[in-house]
C-alpha cells in the first residue's frame, strides 16, 4: 500500500536537468551587452579577434574571452557566432574601396608612407591596410617629426621613389608645419609630399562619439597629451601601459573611415595617391 500523500517527491522536480544547454545563436556585433557565464563579467563588445571576443564594462576596463564560451543576454543563455558574410555584392574594406579579390602578396613597391610614430601606423594599418597591402605600399615609422630630414636622406626619394609623409599638428606656426617647409625647399621636395591633419595627436583623429565623448578635453601645455586625456578619463596613466591600454580603447571603437575625422581620412588618401602614381 502507498500513501498518495507521499508518492509525489517535489524534491526530484528540483534536481537539475542532465544534458547540454540550449543557447540561442546570436550574431556577434560592437556595442552588444553580454555577460561572461562563468565570470560573471558583464560589458559591451568592443572587438573581436582571433578566437576571441572583447568586452568593456562600465569602468571601461576591458577583458577577453573565449568566443566558444557560454555567454548571457539579460539572464537567457546564448552563443556569440561572427556575422555572416554577406554573399551578394562587391564587399568594401574600411578604407571605403571596394575589396580586391584574393590574391597573392605584392611584392613592396619601391614608394614609401612615412608615419610619426606607432599609434599612426596602427590606426593607417587598421583602416586602410588592405588598400596598401593591394598596392605594396610599405607604412614606416619616423619615431617622431624631428628625425624626418635624416629618415628622408637615408631614404633618397626620387621619381620612382617617392616618399609620402603624415605628421601629426600640421597648422601655422608649429614645429612640424617649419619641418615641411624647409624640406619642400630642399633637394628631395619635388619626390615628397607631406600633408598632416590639425590635431594634437593621432587619438584625436577619432571621433569624440566613439568613445562617449562630445567633444575631445583641452588639456593644459604643460601636461603631456595622451597622459592627460587619460586623466580627464579617469583612465589610469602612471605606466606606459596604461597608455598602451587607453589606446588600444580607443582604436577598439574604430570601425571603419566613418569614425574618423575627414581632416585625417583625405590627407592618408591623398598619400596613398601620390605614392602609387604611375
Amino acid at each position: 500500500m502507498f500513501d498518495p500523500r507521499y508518492d509525489d517527491d517535489p524534491l526530484a522536480r528540483m534536481k537539475p536537468r542532465r544534458g547540454p544547454v540550449q543557447r540561442r545563436e546570436v550574431p556577434l556585433s560592437r556595442g552588444l551587452v553580454v555577460e561572461h557565464s562563468e565570470t560573471e563579467w558583464c560589458g559591451a563588445v568592443v572587438g573581436a579577434r582571433e578566437g576571441l571576443v572583447q568586452l568593456e564594462d562600465f569602468r571601461g576596463k576591458v577583458r577577453a574571452f573565449p568566443l566558444s564560451d557560454g555567454f548571457l543576454i539579460d539572464g537567457e543563455p546564448v552563443r556569440l557566432v561572427a556575422p555572416k558574410r554577406k554573399p551578394a555584392g562587391r564587399q568594401r574594406t574600411a578604407s571605403g574601396s571596394f575589396a580586391a579579390p584574393q590574391q597573392r602578396a605584392r611584392v613592396a613597391m619601391p614608394s614609401r608612407i612615412f608615419v610619426e610614430g606607432k599609434h599612426d601606423a596602427e590606426l593607417v594599418e587598421q583602416v586602410w591596410g588592405d588598400d596598401l597591402r593591394v598596392e605594396g605600399v610599405v607604412v614606416e615609422l619616423l619615431q617622431g617629426a624631428d628625425n624626418l630630414e635624416q629618415v628622408l636622406a637615408e631614404f633618397g626619394p626620387a621619381a620612382d621613389r617617392r616618399a609620402g609623409v603624415l605628421l601629426d599638428h600640421l597648422v601655422r606656426g608649429s614645429k612640424e608645419t617649419r619641418i615641411a617647409e624647409a624640406i619642400a625647399g630642399g633637394p628631395f621636395g619635388a619626390h615628397v609630399l607631406i600633408v598632416g591633419h590639425p590635431f594634437v595627436d593621432i587619438w584625436q583623429a577619432v571621433k569624440p562619439a566613439r568613445v562617449g565623448l562630445e567633444a575631445w578635453p583641452e588639456i593644459p601645455r604643460s601636461i603631456e597629451w595622451k597622459t592627460g586625456i587619460c586623466r580627464a578619463l579617469g583612465w589610469p596613466s602612471d605606466e606606459p601601459a596604461d597608455i598602451a591600454d587607453a589606446w588600444a580603447r580607443i582604436r577598439g571603437r574604430v570601425r571603419d573611415f566613418r569614425d574618423l575625422e575627414p581632416e585625417l581620412v583625405g590627407r592618408v588618401e591623398h598619400l596613398i595617391d601620390f605614392v602609387t602614381v604611375g
